[in-house]
């Protein structure tokens, strides 16, 4: 007897009990995957673009408000800081390399981030095509920059004022020119504009007369200069307890720490996500009690048959294993099915992200705990499948066939 082909069979002649089973476990699966895909990646896209940063200083306000806009990019900033003050803390003993920035243009709501070279070698960013920027008002944009707006090498563009999609005026007198496109390196480099900090100071300086923008820091003074933030690495591991204390005691700027205000993110948003992850449990025990119940009245239905199977020569351990392959077969679709639909969700969620130009999440993507699910699914379909599986196993033949 092909206990396959006699599996399949009585699946098909159940299509609605045996879409339901398939439809719930399915749904869990999906929900789970979508859930370790999405965490998975953005915990690994955050943890690299706070790679080689120890501390950041930005102007007084929410720290984590200003992770999320000097690292990732994702907030707006607490406000600007003095070059004077943030020069002083960049030849502080304890700080063994300071990478300022500059803030408050975007082009077709992409940042435009004003720094030195240091802000590319600390993500270490290879050129598709050109150069780095030499001067003021050359600018290197990233790869999803370059895809998304058309812009090519030479191309010229004005920022504009505001780090929304086109909130505010644009800098017409002052336009930025294309010299290097990045390669795609993951990072958040892909989605910025990068140029250097001057540049910042050029197209915002509208009261004074600038007639060569190489000279803009000599043409203001120490008290119109300012940066948005200031990117620190620690020359020494005593730096980690004096330096932040430091800074927000003796300065008017507020030191924040990756690591901790990351992990405090993640704190919050993994309530969420544990939330999430019950519901899709919920969903594929719902599946499993589904299974029970549909091939426990299925058990009720064919014992006639099974018996005749018995009379025919079909073993016991035939006849069980016949139920545990259906409940198999079943968490094996329904698994199958989840897996394919949790990573098309992720896809398209992607699309959904990258077109706000937000953290980049792809659904072209493998977790081994993807194996932990699909594993449960499956363990799930047997445990269903065991009772049903055990009174096949018993079946009195005689009796059975006695009562018709």
């Amino acid at each position: 007897m092909n206990i396959a082909a006699v599996s399949f069979s009585y699946l098909k002649a159940r299509p609605l009990n045996t879409a339901l089973n398939v439809i719930l476990l399915a749904l869990g699966v999906a929900t789970i995957i979508l859930l370790l895909l999405a965490t998975h990646q953005l915990e690994d896209r955050m943890r690299r673009d706070a790679q080689g940063i120890d501390l950041v200083v930005g102007a007084k306000g929410s720290p984590m408000q200003i992770i999320l806009s000097a690292i990732y990019h994702l907030d707006v900033p607490t406000g600007n800081i003095s070059w004077k003050q943030a020069l002083e803390i960049s030849k502080h003993r304890a700080v063994k390399r300071a990478i300022p920035l500059a803030m408050g243009d975007s082009y077709r709501g992409f940042r435009v981030a004003g720094t030195t070279p240091d802000y590319l070698e600390l993500y270490g960013a290879k050129f598709a095509s050109g150069r780095a920027w030499q001067q003021p008002l050359e600018a290197v944009i990233g790869a999803e920059v370059a895809a998304r707006t058309g812009l090519t090498l030479g191309a010229k563009f004005n920022g504009v004022h505001g780090l929304g999609d086109g909130g505010g005026h644009a800098h017409e007198n002052h336009p930025y020119e294309v010299v290097g496109i990045l390669e795609r390196g993951g990072s958040v480099l892909d989605r910025l504009i990068v140029t250097a900090y001057q540049s910042v100071w050029v197209v915002h300086a509208d009261h004074h007369d600038i007639k060569d923008v190489r000279d803009i820091e000599q043409q203001l003074g120490d008290d119109e200069k300012e940066y948005t933030a200031l990117l620190l690495q620690y020359a020494t591991p005593l730096a980690v307890a004096m330096l932040p204390r430091y800074i927000n005691n003796n300065t008017g700027m507020q030191a924040a720490a990756p690591a901790y205000e990351t992990a405090r993110l993640f704190s919050i948003i993994g309530v969420g996500v544990d939330v999430l992850r019950a519901f899709a449990l919920v969903l594929i025990f719902s599946a499993g009690l589904s299974v029970f119940i549909a091939l426990y009245n299925a058990m009720n239905e064919r014992r006639y048959d099974l018996a005749v199977m018995r009379t025919l020569g079909a073993r016991p351990a035939t006849l069980m294993g016949l139920l545990l392959f259906e409940g198999l077969l079943l968490a094996l679709i329904g698994a199958g099915l989840g897996l394919a639909l949790g990573h098309g969700f992720a896809e398209i969620l992607g699309h959904a992200l990258r077109a706000a130009q937000q953290v980049d999440i792809s659904g072209r993507v493998f977790v081994v705990e993807e194996l932990w699910v699909l594993g449960l699914a499956l363990a799930v379909g047997i445990l269903a499948a065991l009772i049903p599986a055990w009174r096949a196993y018993r079946t009195d033949i005689a009796a059975t066939l006695a009562r018709g």
